[in-house]
């Protein structure tokens, strides 16, 4: 893999953007791609690094993108239709190439989804145990404060900041750890962020206070509902920095039972897809760089030799695209 496309791979992880990594792991010449050539494929469908021809590339980004939306990795087979049977295993999607080629090629795609975000509010040893064990579990981390001297907080993945949310999303956890200092204001500000698990580090009847208190604010039921308080599996009288393990630990029960919402978006990745009817390959209509207006109809294509081979002699090719 090019370094420049590690050093890309890197920078998403770290903004928690979503990508895919598709490596051709196979091929037959005459096929443009080579074996270990890899290359990054954003949520959006733009191609950092070389796969393959006109006709392979559009068809991993494609399946990259699918692959992206389920979560789940696989393995193609791009090649001339006769040969797929051949090549249908479990795990293995095969695409039928048909752009003049008797190349082919294998590639491996692999959504690389963004880890899940722990913020922890306040200054707190719990706060700080927080941050570090969650980077341990490989999740983005964060401490964040209303002041203080960052060097009090050494294991801190960031020093820390004024209270500031702005990141927090979906994948993200909030545990207000401010114990008693500013509970109820972290509490109301974590529960304007969309974030998939709100903890409160408080004693039972503390925390009926701070909820009690946020609802004569005028804080629906509903908004308080998304608060685990006290935070954490129970497991009795222990040390602070102890209870961001029962935190990790209810997180982590939570998502494996799909409680909290899942690090994919839920909105599904709309596309327009039409068939080239010269050579029966999916063509997607956004960017398609190949059409011809035929009878008030637009047809797409391919590549510039399908679309020679249309409109040479349109009436071949009409019945199979209707």
């Amino acid at each position: 893999m090019k370094p420049e496309i590690l050093r890309f791979a890197s920078e998403l992880s770290q903004r928690g953007e979503p990508f895919v990594l598709a490596t051709v792991v196979w091929r037959r010449s005459p096929s443009s791609g080579k074996a270990g050539a890899t290359a990054l494929i954003t949520g959006e469908g733009r191609v950092h690094g070389w796969l393959g021809g006109a006709c392979a590339e559009p068809t991993v980004v494609r399946e990259a993108r699918r692959a992206l939306e389920e979560g789940s990795p696989r393995l193609l087979f791009l090649g001339p239709p006769e040969e797929l049977a051949g090549h249908e295993r479990d795990g293995v999607v095969t695409v039928p190439i048909a752009c003049q080629s008797e190349g082919a090629m294998e590639v491996h795609v692999e959504p690389v989804l963004p880890q899940p975000q722990l913020v922890a509010i306040g200054r707190s040893p719990a706060a700080i145990a927080l941050v570090a064990l969650a980077g341990a579990l490989g999740w983005r981390s964060l401490a964040v404060d209303e002041g203080g001297d960052p060097g009090d907080h050494p294991s801190a993945d960031r020093t820390l900041t004024t209270l500031d949310l702005s990141g927090v999303d979906e994948r993200s956890f909030v545990v207000v750890a401010t114990q008693g200092h500013y509970d109820e204001a972290a509490l109301e500000q974590a529960l304007a962020t969309p974030a998939s698990y709100i903890g409160l580090i408080a004693s039972r009847k503390r925390a009926d206070s701070v909820l009690g208190y946020l609802r004569d604010r005028g804080v629906s039921d509903e908004a308080l509902a998304r608060v685990h308080a006290p935070a954490g599996l129970d497991l009795g009288t222990i040390p602070s920095e102890d209870i961001a393990v029962a935190i990790l630990a209810e997180i982590v029960q939570l998502r494996a039972s799909e409680q909290l919402r899942p690090a994919v978006a839920e909105t599904p990745i709309a596309t327009h897809e039409e068939i080239d009817p010269v050579c029966g390959m999916t063509v997607e209509v956004a960017g398609a760089r190949f059409t011809t207006v035929h009878d008030g109809r637009t047809y797409y294509f391919c590549s510039a030799s399908c679309q020679a081979s249309f409109e040479a002699d349109p009436a071949v090719f009409v019945s199979v695209a209707r």
